[in-house]
């Protein structure tokens, strides 16, 4: 489980400019995949000592004036409760204002580690003009230029000592793990209490993480699986039951830990900005995935109404192709016991290994049907392809030019292994490296 950090303040005090520092300019997998929302307020930052995950708080909704106090105490509280470690920024050229200081009251009475972050310092002369931050009396007061990368490389030195002692992942290869998530109001915990009812089971809480959530391992048809911080789903605190809208938060932290990510939709409300987010962080940590839409018996329907919210689907998550689809109810039951039937389908194809030889064979053939662009006015070779692991399958591809490999063409690879060997409900992760020949 990766450390979460987040960060929060007001407008315009720079924190897209520190997320985006934070980040750095390792390419997304997804960069070039058509229909992922590109205005990213999460990500997985691996550049410094332990590798952690980002959050944005003020990307998660436009804040508007007259709620500006509300939504940042809201975003902040959020963070308290979520987050491992918080980065609070200010503004070094406006000063200490109300809202800030409003918001340090809060946080110093926060049971986790807070960095206290006078941005917009781009040199030594500035740094004497900025004596109110120093005034909050907390250790943990740093400024830096965000833009100009100014003390961001200290600040982290720090904020990674503060990350909680990790612990080794559980090494089960028997027991599926499924992350339930979506936003609001879609039905999560309802989905998950069917999913447990119905098949009778005895619940057995363990605990799982450094956070201290509870996990649910069940049986269905003599295999083991267990349910991501079901607990959580059931039981959230009096900040996450006020702002909900937020939850994306929590996506992150159970999809880390999770095979499988059941995406959940509102059948009455169809795909909003939100489902997509939660969505393409399924996909960018390479977990199979599911999309189950919830509260199917509620819209009035027709002989068509199934085929045009699949079109919908389709649409809105481009990248997500492969997953499943599933309509259901959790207050009903309706088609409930078809979720369990796919987790174990796509679990199928998440750790399926392809032989050395099949999977040359269609390499082969597909570099033959197409091969790859000139790139810089030098032909492109394709050697061989070779799977490295599953979770998801990963294929390291041998070239003599792996920057010349456009993503069009890595997406009609990945389509030849689908086509090839079915692939359902995964994410194929390929690897172009170099080959001297």
């Amino acid at each position: 489980m990766k450390p979460i950090v987040a960060i929060v303040g007001r407008p315009n005090v720079g924190k897209s400019t520190l997320f985006n520092r934070l980040l750095g300019r390792r390419k997304a997998i997804v960069d070039d995949q058509p229909g992922v929302t590109r205005d990213r307020n999460y990500g997985e930052v691996d550049r410094f000592a332990v590798p952690f995950i980002l959050v944005d708080t003020g990307g998660f909704e436009p804040v508007t004036s007259d709620r500006l106090m509300q939504q940042m105490r809201e975003q902040s509280q959020l963070a308290i409760e979520e987050a491992d470690v918080i980065l609070f920024v200010m503004d070094g050229r406006t000063g200490l204002t109300p809202a800030d200081l409003a918001v340090v009251e809060m946080l110093r009475r926060a049971a986790k580690p807070v960095f206290y972050l006078v941005n917009k310092i781009d040199n030594d002369k500035q740094e004497t003009t900025i004596g109110d931050f120093y005034a909050l009396g907390s250790a943990n007061v740093f400024t830096l230029s965000a833009e100009h990368n100014r003390g961001v490389g200290d600040l982290m030195d720090e904020v990674v000592k503060a990350f909680p002692p990790q612990r080794a992942a559980e090494a089960d290869e028997d027991v599926t793990r499924i992350a339930v998530v979506g936003r609001p109001n879609v039905g999560k915990s309802s989905l998950v209490n069917r999913l447990l009812g119905f098949e009778r089971v005895v619940a057995n809480p363990t605990a799982g993480t450094t956070r201290d959530s509870v996990d649910t391992s069940f049986n269905w048809q003599q295999k083991r699986f267990v349910l991501i911080d079901t607990a959580g789903i059931r039981r959230k605190g009096k900040v996450s039951l006020q702002i909900e809208k937020y939850s994306v938060v929590d996506a992150l932290r159970s999809i880390e830990r999770a095979d499988v990510a059941l995406i959940v939709l509102n059948a009455e409300e169809g795909v909003t900005e939100h489902d997509t987010k939660i969505a393409g962080y399924a996909y960018e940590a390479g977990r199979a995935c599911i999309f189950v839409v919830n509260k199917w018996d509620l819209p009035e329907k027709d002989n068509h109404s199934v085929g045009k919210f699949v079109d919908k689907i389709r649409m809105e998550f481009k990248y997500l192709p492969f997953a499943p689809i599933v309509f259901v109810s959790a207050a009903t039951g309706l088609r409930v016991p078809k979720i369990m039937e796919e987790v174990e389908r796509v679990m199928a194809f998440y750790t399926k290994r392809v032989p050395t030889a099949e999977l040359n064979r269609v390499f082969t053939d597909a570099v033959t049907s197409h091969a790859p662009s000139i790139h810089e006015g030098r032909r492109v070779k394709l050697y061989y392809a070779t799977q490295v692991s599953v979770k998801p399958p990963t294929f390291v591809v041998f070239t003599n030019r792996p920057e010349g490999i456009h993503f069009s063409y890595e997406r009609y690879l990945s389509n030849k292994l689908r086509e090839a060997f079915e692939f359902t409900g995964t994410p194929l992760r390929l690897l172009f490296r170099g080959k001297e020949h």
